[in-house]
């Protein structure tokens, strides 16, 4: 039986329906060792982020994923540019909701399903809540999504379009995630977090098993846009674990993207700092990592330094040039993936290194 224990302080708690973060305030991870990876094994299961089932932290005779998945994960891997053969994109938005969140929401969902939970509750700049609505749906939960009263109008439609009940907020990020955890503590019910609950970074880190696979080996770089930190964590987890299987023979560095507008992880990175202030968002276009107050900020600036790795920031004008670039090549991205490959243009990357980009969104989200 597998259980939590907090980052802060250390306490183990048994997972319940309810447990989202620990007395003392800290967040959870999952009580476990680093699984054993048989390779052979993925190809007992479907093509789709289940190959990697052995790996993630469910009974092994347990089903309950079968009737959830919707065939998510195996995103293309491919050169961007004939001119930049060793820059590669990885098209995460090829995925049931159209963002890389379906990774995280598939498995959270099916853990919400197993643990037998009636009600789900949210919050979310947009993809999170659409994919947790979408598999909720899946699972015949009842689904509750709170929202910026200013999310893009298309992403408030498609979450609708699953069945969820929307509550729209008129106010910052972490004010939306208050109202959801104040409704999740009122009415005891699962608080189905992209950032609180360990079981979405099961789900994003088969996008480092899948770069493995599809590259036969690691890369010497991610980068990879950063608010919350689900996509960056999941990476860092997926390729620790591959290396501590002596799969690969070191880490790739961790390159982290965000917005000039609203960027405490670069604040705390560029002074030295372990946690993250929280700032002020002065508002910026890229909504899926406008985060002033990060929850795993400790995490994830342990994660980047560790590999070796930086945070770059972006500024208004350079996403939506790059945003324009990238449409020019072909693929229509969200704004916030345009800051990831404006990030990309920053980066004064070696010769012959070899670089992975997500796209994480696609472009028809956007506003």
């Amino acid at each position: 039986m597998n259980q939590f224990i907090c980052n802060r302080c250390g306490k183990k708690h048994d997972i319940t329906p309810t447990l989202w973060k620990c007395e003392c305030g800290g967040v959870l991870d999952i009580v476990k060792d680093t699984p054993k990876i048989s390779v052979a094994a993925w190809n007992h299961y479907p093509n789709s982020l289940w190959r990697y089932f052995e790996t993630m932290p469910f009974a092994k005779n347990t089903k309950t994923w079968e009737s959830i998945t919707m065939g998510e994960g195996q995103s293309p891997l491919i050169v961007l540019d004939p001119l930049e053969p060793n820059t590669y994109v990885k098209v995460d938005y090829m995925m049931p909701t159209l963002s890389f969140k379906d990774r995280g929401a598939a498995v959270l969902m099916t853990k919400a399903k197993e643990l037998r939970v009636s009600k789900v509750i949210a919050d979310s700049s947009g993809n999170a809540g659409t994919a947790i609505a979408a598999y909720a749906a899946r699972c015949n939960i009842a689904c509750e999504i709170y929202l910026s009263d200013e999310t893009s109008p298309k992403k408030i439609a498609q979450i609708r379009a699953h069945g969820a009940t929307i509550k729209e907020i008129h106010g910052t990020r972490e004010d939306i995630a208050i109202a959801a955890q104040k409704a999740v503590d009122e009415e005891k019910v699962f608080y189905a977090s992209h950032v609180y609950n360990p079981y979405f970074y099961e789900g994003t880190k088969t996008y480092a098993y899948e770069i493995y696979e599809q590259l036969k080996g690691v890369p010497d770089s991610l980068i990879i846009p950063v608010g919350n930190g689900t996509l960056l964590l999941g990476a860092y987890y997926g390729f620790k674990e591959l290396f501590e299987n002596r799969l690969i023979e070191k880490m790739p560095k961790l390159i982290a993207i965000q917005a000039a507008n609203c960027a405490p992880l670069v604040n705390a990175y560029e002074i030295g700092d372990a946690i993250a202030e929280p700032v002020t968002n002065i508002g910026t276009l890229a909504e899926g990592i406008a985060i002033a107050a990060p929850a795993r900020s400790k995490q994830i600036l342990e994660a980047v330094r560790e590999t070796n790795g930086l945070f770059i920031d972006i500024k208004e004008e350079e996403i939506l040039s790059a945003r324009a670039m990238l449409a020019n090549k072909g693929f229509y991205v969200e704004v916030t993936t345009a800051a990831n490959y404006a990030g990309y243009l920053k980066y004064k990357k070696e010769p012959e290194e070899k670089i992975i980009i997500p796209f994480c969104g696609a472009g028809i989200k956007s506003k």
